[in-house]
């Protein structure tokens, strides 16, 4: 067998996963993202970004009427309509807001952290697959 680049890095890389112990969705991550469930990934992210304002009683829900703390408020939306289209993630309002297209006093969340780029994608990627409840 000849070494050629890509198999040097091939090998490489695989001695690296067995060697650290890096799991395959550290190496790459764009497809981990393809499995995005609503359980595992999505909502820990609204926990740990929204749910201080768009929880039952909180500010966020008292004002819009959208609640982050579960697939159904998630679903059903603000006073105002639905905030994830499924399949669409560019036309759902949830992404408008939170990267910011709707305008800077409009940014989500309001005052905090913004979301890393892994968990947009995430996002991005669980509405355009549906926005299932998974």
């Amino acid at each position: 067998m000849q070494n050629t680049p890509g198999k040097l890095f091939l090998g490489a890389l695989s001695t690296a996963v067995l060697t650290v112990g890096l799991t395959v969705s550290a190496v790459l991550p764009a497809q981990a993202a393809d499995g995005a469930s609503f359980k595992d990934e999505i909502l820990p992210i609204l926990q740990k970004h929204c749910s201080e304002c768009h929880t039952p009683g909180g500010q966020g829900q008292m004002a819009s009427g959208l609640d982050l703390t579960t697939y159904e408020g998630v679903m059903k939306g603000t006073k105002h309509g639905p905030v994830v289209v499924p399949g669409d993630a560019f036309l759902s309002n949830l992404m408008v807001l939170i990267e910011g297209r709707a305008g800077p006093e409009l940014k989500m969340p309001h005052g905090r952290k913004d979301l890393t780029n892994w968990e947009k994608t995430l996002l991005r990627r669980w509405i355009n697959r549906g926005a299932e409840n998974n």
